[in-house]
């Protein structure tokens, strides 16, 4: 998914620690913003957060008092009165000089014992193997799982519902661990580099968002799972010149779109070991995808969600645990795309479930029958879901997310299960910023957070659905106030029009701005269906930068054009099918063509930037409209929409075999020759998602075109280009210096 970096920039103030101020403490500077030590600009989250008891009282993972590790901390949610629930000597192996690093944990269904996560290791994109240990409260007696595998290579274990066992996955194969005896049950063995049980191929993992890839039946007497099969998808060879005397290659499968996938299965296995059933699915698997799979709210039936690989139609199966036979219940289908419904809740006791549907225009929620036959809308028309929070089912409620009005910001609505209307739950007196909720099992309380542009993050406890605040976790007044000190220009949001279309988009003005003298103008750019860049919420260091920026002298704009993730309705959306890089470059040229006409733009003076997504839009519009835009800085960029994975592309753009001239026309390499400014290209040459071959591409038809450009290339970096000490202040000085030297900064 491209909009990986979206989050990593937001997320670099707390990856690079911000360095001690110097100088005048009014201004930025980018070692202040991406230099080491000190984290003056750093925000400040609560950690791991755990309801417990239903809402009662809450769990979070603090340091120890006096330091020297982590220890668990219960909560009464409604009176604050805190226990230290497990103290971090109980979590000290014995033998070792301190405790265990808590990277997660989960409690025993019966409460009686703790599973730690810790020594974690990155697959692709997040630690995602690691160690496991098991603390048995009442004994103190702390043991490590796996019987003695190697270091950080367990996966997603879980217990059992009745407390003795504990699943996991090592090395592409599933096992039950007993607790009281240490015996461990395969329950696959076939397990290697192409056949996957339990957990996922890149893409699988990259696209549709899933890693755990077993579950736990209700009773605990059998595990539903994902196999893959890997064979016959090709790999895509990187080259690590860096981290040996002679160069290696570290080869990824990796499918590029219109190429082989691997096949998907799901079985269901006994819990003590066994044969394996294989639900009897319809269809080739390497041209369908299960992109999600859960029990159906029973023992007895596991349901799926079957994609074709056009991704247009979703098919929700249900299949027998015992016999492998499915009947699918509801066929969801759409002309352009669907997105995976996550998650489907099942209500009444199993004999209904929670669904999202586009068909009348808008994500709507649905509660449909099992057997599909009743599909009844619960939330309002004329306005998108963003995401469910919490189903409620005894006080018949679901939460969800939305924002009717105001496609920047996110709220928290509920509506009745049975259908009987919907209302706002965030009191109206909040008329900024993106809010996110952790509701209570009973519903009667949230940890509420929010943010707004350029204002960071507040945790507070409210009730529900007064929403009274109980009690303030976090309010990040420390990092407001120095935020307050720094020399700041007018900030606005607006809509502008782009050939008849409204749209989004944010600005950031000079301090000191003038609005008789004419400014250089920098857009934010991504573009994509998988993110939004103009949102009311806080940023990060990408806000900083930006920030900076106009104390240079920049004015800073971001839009956001069709086919944007924004929450303006399906033909929005979807109005970039088969057109990505067309439709989205033509409403952002169409909008700097507005925007050039007001007073204090210099129209001559207009430059772009984006990552990933957001690269293939910056190289997109120097190319195909290099009237409007002097300056370009592309990172890390889709060049050629056939070098992408199949489910990312295939998505949104077909297959490249049916439809070889929407993929031409959508590439920037196709129109490179047509380059008449300044143009700055970056990418790490580790990148397994975007790979450096693109940026490749794009060098080979720029000489062929003899356009002059600039390029560097990190070596051995991925995506994110964040690996290696220095890279990040490197990386942004970069950028800052090419477009100082490039888009003259400040009026005229």
């Amino acid at each position: 998914m491209r909009s990986t970096v979206i989050a990593a920039l937001a997320a670099l103030a707390l990856a690079a620690p911000l360095g001690a101020q110097q100088g005048d403490s009014t201004q930025l500077t980018l070692e202040r913003i991406y230099g080491g030590g000190g984290g003056a600009l750093q925000p400040r989250f609560i950690n791991q957060l755990r309801w417990t008891e239903g809402g009662a009282a809450y769990i979070t993972v603090e340091p120890a008092q006096g330091g020297g590790g982590d220890e668990l901390i219960r909560y009464e949610t409604a009176t604050g009165a805190r226990t230290v629930l497990v103290p971090a000597r109980a979590l000290t192996p014995a033998g070792a000089a301190q405790p265990l690093r808590v990277q997660s944990y989960e409690f025993s269904p019966d409460g009686a014992k703790l599973l730690i996560y810790t020594n974690s290791r990155k697959v692709w994109r997040v630690n995602s193997r690691g160690d496991y240990w098991v603390l048995d409260r009442a004994s103190g007696r702390l043991s490590q799982l796996g019987g003695g595998a190697a270091p950080s290579t367990l996966m997603f274990a879980k217990f059992s519902p009745d407390s003795r066992r504990v699943g996991y996955v090592r090395e592409n194969n599933l096992y039950v661990e007993e607790l009281a005896s240490g015996r461990i049950v395969p329950l696959t063995r076939d397990g290697s580099r192409t056949t996957i049980n339990g957990n996922f191929d890149w893409v699988y993992e990259e696209e549709f968002s899933i890693r755990d890839g077993w579950r736990w039946s209700p009773d605990g007497r059998r595990v539903a799972y994902w196999q893959l099969d890997a064979t016959g998808v090709r790999e895509f060879d990187l080259i690590n010149d860096t981290d040996s005397l002679y160069s290696h290659v570290v080869p990824v499968q990796y499918p590029k779109a219109g190429t082989t996938n691997s096949a998907a299965r799901i079985g269901v296995v006994p819990a003590e070991g066994g044969a394996t059933t294989w639900l009897q699915v319809p269809g080739d698997p390497r041209d369908h995808y299960i992109a999600r799979m859960d029990w159906a709210g029973s023992s007895d039936e596991v349901a799926i969600q079957h994609l074709n690989r056009l991704q247009n139609t979703d098919e929700v199966m249900l299949g027998d645990a015992r016999t492998g036979a499915v009947r699918t219940v509801l066929t969801e289908r759409d002309s352009a795309w669907l997105d995976v419904v996550d998650p489907v809740t099942w209500l009444d006791g199993g004999r209904r479930f929670l669904w999202q549907s586009e068909r009348d225009g808008w994500l709507r929620l649905y509660s449909v029958s099992r057997d599909g036959r009743d599909a009844r809308p619960i939330s309002p028309t004329g306005a998108d879901v963003a995401d469910v929070v919490q189903v409620d089912e005894p006080g018949g409620w679901v939460y969800f997310r939305a924002s009717p009005t105001n496609a920047t910001q996110l709220y928290l609505w509920r509506a009745r299960l049975d259908g009987g209307g919907a209302e706002r739950v965030t009191p109206a007196s909040f008329t900024r910023g993106r809010h996110g909720y952790n509701v209570a099992p009973n519903g009667a309380w949230a940890v509420h957070a929010w943010s707004s542009f350029g204002d960071p993050y507040v945790f507070e406890l409210v009730r529900l659905p007064s929403h009274e605040r109980v009690r303030t976790f976090e309010d990040n007044a420390v990092l407001r106030a120095r935020l307050g000190t720094l020399a700041k220009g007018p900030m606005e949001f607006f809509r502008v029009d782009a050939g008849g279309v409204q749209l989004d988009g944010w600005m950031m003005k000079p301090p000191g701005f003038d609005p008789a003298r004419r400014y250089p103008v920098l857009f934010y750019v991504y573009g994509e269906p998988a993110a939004q860049t103009v949102t009311d919420d806080y940023g990060g260091s990408s806000y900083l930068w930006h920030l900076l920026l106009t104390q240079r002298g920049y004015v800073v704009m971001s839009v956001d054009n069709r086919g944007t993730p924004s929450p303006r309705g399906r033909a929005f959306r979807k109005s970039i099918y088969q057109r990505v890089g067309v439709v989205s470059s033509a409403d952002q040229a169409a909008a700097v063509r507005t925007i050039g006409r007001w007073p204090f733009v210099d129209s001559t003076r207009v430059g772009v930037w984006g990552w990933s997504g957001g690269g293939a839009s910056t190289l997109n519009l120097m190319f195909r409209y290099p009237e409007l835009y002097a300056t370009g800085m592309s990172v890390a960029p889709v060049t050629d929409q056939r070098y992408y994975d199949t489910i990312y592309e295939e998505r949104y753009m077909g297959l490249p075999q049916q439809s070889p001239e929407a993929y031409r026309q959508a590439s920037p390499v196709t129109f490179a020759a047509g380059l008449r400014g300044n143009l700055l290209i970056v990418h790490g040459t580790g990148d397994d998602n975007v790979h450096y071959q693109n940026t490749e591409a794009v060098v080979n038809a720029l000489v062929a075109a003899n356009r002059p450009f600039t390029m560097m290339a990190y070596p051995n970096r991925t995506h994110c280009i964040c690996e290696g000490e220095g890279t990040t202040l490197h990386l942004f000085s970069l950028l800052t210096r090419y477009l100082e030297e490039h888009l003259p900064a400040g009026p005229r």
